[in-house]
């Protein structure tokens, strides 16, 4: 029974790198020999070159969600992609998780006191 997802080439395979943007996502599928790292399928797909702002030594990857951290699975450098493999580029974050959540608290705050001084206000008149 032949594989309808079948390598291309003896000693290739494919995969895919996934970049994604606050209103798009790029996803450049690419047949790359066997052995390839990571590191290397992203600067083969051009992204690095369409963004400018991925530095290709510093971004933060992953496989399917897994970061490439050296932890869970080796560093972008060192990882050696398996067939179908989905390499993720991550940006970097805007904001700390923590910083957001304490801005989102502050401001309900702020929300909660001007609704109360409303709400006395009106009680008031």
């Amino acid at each position: 029974m032949v594989d309808s997802d079948a390598i291309s080439k003896p000693g290739s395979i494919d995969v895919e790198v996934a970049y994604a943007l606050p209103d798009k996502q790029e996803l450049i599928t690419l047949t790359v020999e066997k052995g390839t790292t990571a590191q290397a399928a992203v600067l083969a797909s051009g992204l690095t070159n369409q963004y400018p702002e991925i530095n290709i030594n510093e971004a933060k990857m992953g496989i399917f969600s897994k970061p490439l951290d050296g932890k869970h699975l080796p560093l972008p450098a060192d990882y050696q992609l398996e067939h179908q493999d989905r390499v993720e580029i991550y940006r970097p974050l805007l904001l700390d998780p923590k910083q957001a959540r304490l801005l989102r608290a502050q401001k309900k705050k702020k929300l909660e006191k001007e609704k109360a001084a409303l709400n006395k206000k009106q009680a008031t008149e």
